[in-house]
């Protein structure tokens, strides 16, 4: 979100690097593979009809000017409206992802934001992680490219339903890019704001212009390496290092606060106007009279990769309950079930279309020494407009005062999965585990996945 932030201080300072010489590559180039040691996780090389949505299985839009009770125009001061709207993002046919800022005859901007479905992409214990975009900034220079401030970036996964636990869950800003200039600014955001040893609301940032043709001329590749066994992050353009964070800098405790949760979701989105392009406009205001509508943000791929290191050993739970709170607890094999309906999910089971009063119980699930500090669920909602409720955690008694909750409405469909998180009490021991529904409205709202905890 880039929530609050002011001013970038790394606004001049310009990395000097040997120019590289990079093959012209096609608009429609599919993702590149991996380099040797590396393998994809995940990835969007855009492909699809021209006029067409991306995937809702992989992103989430974004819409409006903030997320349901976060921060106003999305903590960044930015005014443009987001919309799902194929006027603003499109597939454009030639494999590409075009988010498209346009003005209308009132003067109102609007554009698009999406992020990705996933929120757990972190490296395996010891190992690495990369975050990759091969994108085109809005090839738009000079005063009528005041306000467009383009970005891929990643947030922290607990951020998702609270918007009011930034910066200290993380951000990495891969891409960011104001006003037309011919740079690439690669940002670190965690701690607390004001200050923090991240410098908030600025964050620990670097900027260099890109290789060879400009960043808004030509497709460039950015690219992020979360390095868990060195313990640093190393941003990128076009192979080229421009950027790095070091644990040493920040602190055991703010490291461990960044990288610790389940992992990070990734976004994109193009925003007009806000403090980033104001401050670089001699702090007057975005967009001006002279910004042209109707720039784009073009992205050829998104992928993720990782590297080397162990993963974490997990066990699937007996039927009915037992084994670890921090595995996947299936919801269809909780050991008692009250509403909804089995059937198949994300290549699974999972209950479906659950009401007010409906629970699921999970028998002598084992939290250790914990303390559990954080509950995931994996949900789904198709539920009609204005219909929600809330997915909550109960210990030992469905009547208990619940650990922890969180609210859930329409994901985008009965299919439209998405994983939540929520603070929780400190856990630890051995528990029965009550999931809860509770709405005030009769009508389904929610499918659950699974269910797991976190430290």
């Amino acid at each position: 979100m880039k929530p609050r932030r002011r001013v970038l201080a790394a606004t001049t300072a310009l990395l000097a690097a040997v120019p590289l010489a990079i093959a012209a590559m096609s608009a429609n180039a599919s993702i590149p593979p991996p380099a040797a040691g590396w393998t994809q996780v995940w990835g969007d090389d855009f492909n699809g009809p021209n006029g067409s949505l991306p995937s809702s299985s992989d992103w989430i839009f974004d819409l409006g000017h903030s997320y349901p009770g976060g921060p106003a125009n999305w903590g960044t001061g930015e005014i443009q409206n987001y919309t799902n709207s194929t006027q603003n993002i499109r597939l454009d046919g030639a494999g590409n992802l075009r988010i498209t800022a346009l003005k209308d005859g009132a003067g109102n901007w609007t554009s698009s934001r999406i992020e990705t479905q996933r929120a757990n992409f972190k490296p395996a214990a010891g190992g690495k992680l990369a975050i990759e975009g091969r994108i085109q900034m809005p090839n738009i220079t000079g005063e009528a490219a005041l306000g467009y401030w383009p970005a891929f970036w990643a947030l922290g996964s607990p951020f998702r339903g609270n918007y009011w636990n930034w910066p200290g869950i993380g951000e990495f800003d891969i891409m960011e890019n104001v006003n037309g200039i011919n740079s690439v600014w690669g940002v670190l955001h965690c701690d607390v704001a004001p200050g923090g040893v991240c410098g908030e609301f600025t964050g620990i940032g670097n900027s260099r212009t890109c290789p060879g043709a400009s960043c808004q001329s030509a497709f460039h590749t950015y690219r992020f390496e979360w390095d868990d066994a060195a313990k640093t992050f190393t941003w990128f353009v076009d192979g080229q290092s421009f950027h790095q964070v070091t644990r040493d800098r920040v602190g055991a405790g703010v490291w461990d606060q960044m990288t610790s949760h389940a992992g990070y979701f990734i976004l994109l989105n193009l925003a007009m106007g806000g403090a980033f392009p104001n401050a670089l406009n001699n702090n007057q205001p975005t967009p001006v009279a002279a910004t042209q509508s109707g720039h784009s943000l073009v992205v050829d791929y998104v992928a993720v990769y990782t590297a080397g290191g162990t993963p974490p050993t997990t066990t699937t739970p007996p039927p009915g309950g037992g084994g670890s709170a921090y595995s996947e607890l299936q919801a269809e094999n909780a050991a008692e079930r009250s509403g909804g309906s089995v059937g198949p999910a994300e290549g699974g089971s999972g209950v479906h279309q659950i009401a007010n009063g409906g629970y699921l119980k999970f028998s002598g699930v084992d939290f250790g020494s914990g303390p559990a500090r954080q509950f995931y669920a994996r949900v789904a909602s198709g539920a009609s407009g204005g219909v929600s409720g809330l997915v909550e955690v109960r210990l030992d008694s469905r009547s208990a005062a619940p650990a922890g909750s969180f609210a859930v409405g329409n994901t985008g469909g009965w299919d439209a999965w998405r994983t939540i998180p929520a603070n929780i009490s400190n856990i630890s021991g051995v528990h029965d585990v009550y999931i809860t529904f509770t709405s005030g409205q009769p009508a389904p709202y929610v499918s659950v996945n699974w269910v797991k905890f976190g430290t």
